[in-house]
């Protein structure tokens, strides 16, 4: 008597876990909530072709909030980006006042986050927030320099485990108004980890101590969480 064929696997389920493995996870924080789903499915019973748009905006949200997963580099006494998207900015600067940093300049290297990138933002590197500071402010296009100083922003200062002072700041840009900052002074943070969400178009500033060694240019794209940035004086 010949053995029963082996089961066939349920294509569903495959095409559900292939999709998984395939597409990021929604970050908790973003605009797109299961009503926002169960919504579209509402319309487009009422309006095949106003249901088509609004399922169309729905994915296009999920995506802009997706939340991929990173692999973090584990060797000390460096920076990693703190977002994804392209250097525009290496410069001298002051640190932001509200994080008490002193006047002395530090390295500061900005990422622009145009509307196609991740907009979760992450640790540089794993150590203590010493401080948040949210500070109110005007909305001009992210990639302006002076964007740094004038925009509304969330700054933390974050001392690394190896004794590193770092200040990390999210940046509105021309249509962000949203910045979200998920920790807290005096909270443990690790390199690598997801601790804020800016909503549209922004900018992250990273400062890092002088004499550190900057390995990234103007025009390089950085992949949050995982492009190392600098290395640490």
């Amino acid at each position: 008597m010949s053995a029963a064929p082996p089961d066939k696997p349920n294509a569903l389920a495959h095409a559900v876990a292939l999709a998984k493995s395939v597409v990021p996870p929604l970050h908790p924080r973003g605009a797109v909530r299961r009503g926002g789903v169960l919504a579209t499915l509402l319309i487009r019973r009422k309006s095949r072709r106003v249901g088509v748009v609004g399922g169309v905006l729905t994915a296009w949200l999920a995506w802009f909030f997706r939340e991929p997963q990173r692999v973090t580099p584990k060797r000390p006494g460096i920076a990693v980006a703190p977002a994804d998207g392209t250097v525009s900015h290496v410069v001298e600067a002051v640190p932001p006042a509200e994080l008490d940093l002193g006047s002395a300049p530090m390295l500061r290297i900005s990422v622009f986050l145009s509307v196609f990138d991740v907009h979760v933002q992450r640790t540089p590197a794993t150590g203590q927030v010493v401080r948040a500071a949210h500070v109110a402010g005007k909305y001009l296009s992210a990639d302006l320099d002076e964007a740094s100083e004038v925009n509304e922003r969330v700054s933390l200062h974050l001392r690394t485990d190896d004794g590193h002072d770092l200040a990390v700041v999210q940046i509105a840009g021309l249509v962000a108004r949203r910045i979200i900052c998920s920790v807290k002074d005096g909270e443990k943070v690790l390199a690598g980890q997801t601790y804020g969400l800016i909503r549209f178009g922004s900018r992250v500033d990273l400062y890092v101590p002088a004499g550190s060694r900057v390995l990234v240019e103007p025009g390089q794209r950085t992949i949050g969480g995982e492009t190392v940035l600098a290395e640490l004086a």
